[in-house]
């Protein structure tokens, strides 16, 4: 069997489609989500707004994640793109807005305990936006072994005040796909 992204993992544990999942009533739902002013910290650097990500989507059983939180660190019209190989065998990428991430992750993330570290790999910046790729390694218990791997690639921009996510793409390590040595020596020297 593959080893699939954490996130992409999430998805598959509520049906892949965080949007087929929704009832009709919760599809049409017109209630605004709660979004807060970002925290300065969280969004000062490109380095500041990855961690943070991992902050919000990291936490033991119970814990109701801060999508409020997660939210600020978005710009507008965000999306979440995981590409993987699910047990229908067929290669896919599914793009997700950040109300279907949210949707689709929140209750996985609350029954079971999920960490996700990533660290600083590759940073490309011009001007105004920045990529950055980071490996990741993900743990149901801080210390234990990973149980996942992969790269998240995150797009940022900022209005000169603040950087944004204008989007996150990820895909998990796999035997034909292992992490590249750069990337795997990042996290083995964390």
């Amino acid at each position: 069997m593959s080893k699939l992204s954490p996130w992409f993992m999430l998805a598959l544990m509520l049906g892949i489609n965080a949007a087929q999942a929704q009832t009709p009533a919760a599809a049409q739902s017109t209630a605004t989500p709660e979004v807060k002013a970002a925290a300065a910290a969280d969004v000062a650097s490109p380095e500041a707004i990855v961690q943070a990500v991992y902050s919000v989507i990291s936490g033991p059983k119970g814990q109701v994640r801060d999508w409020p939180r997660f939210r600020s660190l978005m710009a507008p019209g965000a999306i979440l793109a995981v590409t993987g190989t699910p047990k229908s065998g067929a290669l896919r990428t599914r793009v997700l807005s950040v109300e279907e991430f949210i949707g689709g992750s929140s209750k996985a993330l609350q029954e079971e305990a999920f960490y996700e570290h990533g660290v600083m790999g590759t940073a490309w910046r011009y001007a105004h936006i920045a990529t950055v790729a980071s490996p990741y390694e993900s743990r149901r218990a801080p210390g234990e072994a990973p149980f996942q791997r992969g790269i998240n690639t995150f797009q940022l921009s900022t209005d000169g005040t603040r950087w944004w996510i204008v989007s996150i793409a990820w895909e998990a390590e796999t035997p034909a796909f292992p992490l590249p040595a750069k990337e795997d020596a990042l996290l083995k020297a964390k």
